[in-house]
């Protein structure tokens, strides 16, 4: 049975399939610039575009909108500190929002960031700053059809070459990201963590996790690692949270919330200050964040909600449903499937396709083009310096979609698979100067 009822409803408008090729020529093949009303599924990101309980939306009705001292940081900092276990929080807009406070105090120019794999906000801050980033995989991760427990951990060896390479004082930073969003949302065990806590700790570096989706993580914890079977989610993600130095946290993922995020401390030291003058320039004054009041009360109950059992298991078995539906229907995904999304091999679903025509982004074109559902490419095209397989990510929001929903995008998926040589194709006609992040706004046109 479900865990909860639904008391809002959203109506989904019915376009044509000569709508949607209209549409889709005029955002010129990139399904970012279609206007929601277009799409009738929308995978494009689980950030910010869940459903919201009863109890946030009635803590809204009571945010406290001060500009300094506000009651309802207070909430949202009581509850980082009892679900998250840092003491310290600077506020900030969204997660993208907290990457740039953080990192802009920790990065100088020439440095190295590691992590197991830098999504594409990430990279674009540690490319701003003008650091390298260095992905750390463990092997196996970008295979596919393994089914290895932790395919998201990070390889401390393969780092430890890095460092050998570049030196210890040119790696100022280590990043765990959990669930690991690069490699198809694939967990990282605390066995893992604790072996990269004590790698930072050698090496002098900070060590920094990505807490988007912390619950989720700590559910596959309790589910895939022996040791922690028995001990609540809530407890595993306090303990695998507690070896980390500082954390970016996005509200939009397990925050439950729209908009929000903060970067967590463990201590009031330095980095601290830093980071909290950061904040005060880029985000808002430190009680707030770039954050209304009623954000931030919604964050708070949010955070604490993403821990339940009922919620967070609900949450992973409908991305395991949607993993079934597509493997019930021949459609060639990342195995075994994460926590909030899951990946369609593009290049085994589109073989004809060589990769600098990009066979993810022309699968997501098509996608939307015979069912109206929006997703995105994590591949070459998001990712141009890497050699990530291409993969197209179907995100599911929170608490948002029902089986139907599911099916309908199932069977989109195995048309368009089904329809195979028939797909045309992609090339860049315009793109940014910042190409870390051009999946956002480049422009495409089918190959001739």
């Amino acid at each position: 049975m479900r865990s909860h009822t639904a008391t809002m409803v959203d109506r989904i408008e019915d376009t044509s399939r000569a709508d949607r090729e209209a549409a889709l020529a005029d955002a010129g093949h990139n399904v970012f610039e279609l206007a929601s009303d277009d799409v009738a599924v929308d995978l494009l990101t689980d950030s910010g575009t869940g459903t919201m309980s009863n109890d946030q939306w009635a803590a809204m009705l009571q945010g406290d909108e001060a500009y300094a001292g506000s009651a309802s940081f207070d909430d949202l900092a009581a509850a980082a500190e009892d679900v998250m276990g840092f003491q310290h929080i600077i506020p900030a807009h969204q997660g993208r929002g907290a990457e740039n406070v953080l990192y802009g105090a920790v990065l100088s120019a020439g440095d190295t960031v590691l992590n197991n794999a830098h999504f594409d906000t990430t990279r674009a801050h540690v490319a701003a700053n003008d650091a390298t980033p260095v992905d750390c995989p463990v092997d196996g991760a970008r295979d596919p059809d393994t089914d290895a427990p932790f395919k998201g951990n990070f390889s401390v060896e393969r780092a430890r070459r890095v460092v050998d390479d570049v030196g210890a004082d040119a790696v100022p930073v280590v990043v765990l990201t959990i669930t690991n969003n690069s490699m198809a949302g694939q967990p990282v065990s605390i066995e893992n963590t604790r072996e990269v806590a004590a790698f930072a700790d050698d090496i002098d570096a900070t060590f920094v996790i990505d807490a988007c989706r912390f619950a989720e993580n700590a559910h596959f914890v309790q589910q895939r690692e022996p040791a922690y079977e028995h001990d609540s989610v809530a407890a595993i993600a306090r303990e695998q949270l507690s070896y980390a130095d500082a954390c970016v946290m996005s509200g939009k993922k397990d925050g439950l919330v729209n908009v929000g995020g903060f970067v967590g401390l463990h201590d009031d030291g330095r980095l601290h200050e830093q980071c909290r003058q950061r904040g005060i320039l880029y985000e808002g004054f430190s009680t707030y964040g770039g954050m209304s009041g009623r954000d931030m009360a919604a964050f708070a109950v949010g955070l604490r909600e993403a821990v339940e059992p009922p919620y967070v298991a609900e949450r992973v078995a409908q991305v395991q449903r949607l993993a079934d539906a597509l493997t019930d229907r021949d459609v060639p995904i990342y195995q075994p499937a994460g926590g909030h999304a899951v990946y369609i091999d593009a290049n085994a679903a589109l073989p004809h396709l060589p990769r600098e025509q990009f066979p993810g982004q022309a699968f997501v074109c098509e996608l939307y083009r015979e069912g109206g559902v929006r997703a995105v490419e994590l591949g070459r095209f998001a990712f141009p310096d890497t050699d990530r397989r291409d993969l197209v990510r179907l995100a599911l929001p929170r608490r948002t979609y029902g089986p139907d929903h599911l099916d309908h995008v199932a069977d989109t998926a195995a048309a368009v698979c089904e329809r195979g040589t028939d797909v045309t194709g992609l090339e860049i006609v315009s793109e940014p100067e910042l190409t870390e992040l051009r999946h956002f706004s480049a422009a495409l046109q089918p190959v001739a």
